[in-house]
């Protein structure tokens, strides 16, 4: 006899903002380049629904991949926010905005 959709898939899953283990079914999954239904040749990170339900909702453009751009292992925060800020202000202001 056949098994149960419902229990054909106990595999568990961890949050990447809290870290808990939950079951992937509980689980909501997280796409960290924006677009969880282009699927093909990815793996999905995950959240529990409670961490999920804590996320801005809105559109992060080009969020990202600047993150990727700017991030190096053993950065201090400090270091880190500086990059960031050098980055974006490079990027995103006009020539007339960083003459002041």
């Amino acid at each position: 006899m056949w098994r149960s959709r419902t229990n054909r898939d106990r595999k568990t899953v961890v949050c990447i903002a809290c870290g808990d283990s939950v079951l992937r079914s509980a689980a909501r999954e997280y796409d960290k380049e924006g677009n969880r239904w282009e699927r093909h040749g990815k793996r999905f990170e995950h959240l529990c629904k409670e961490c999920y339900r804590d996320l801005c909702h809105q559109p992060r453009g080009e969020l990202e991949g600047l993150l990727v751009d700017i991030e190096e292992h053993g950065l201090s925060q400090t270091e880190f926010l500086t990059r960031y800020f050098d980055t974006v202000t490079e990027r995103y202001e006009s020539p007339e905005e960083r003459e002041r």
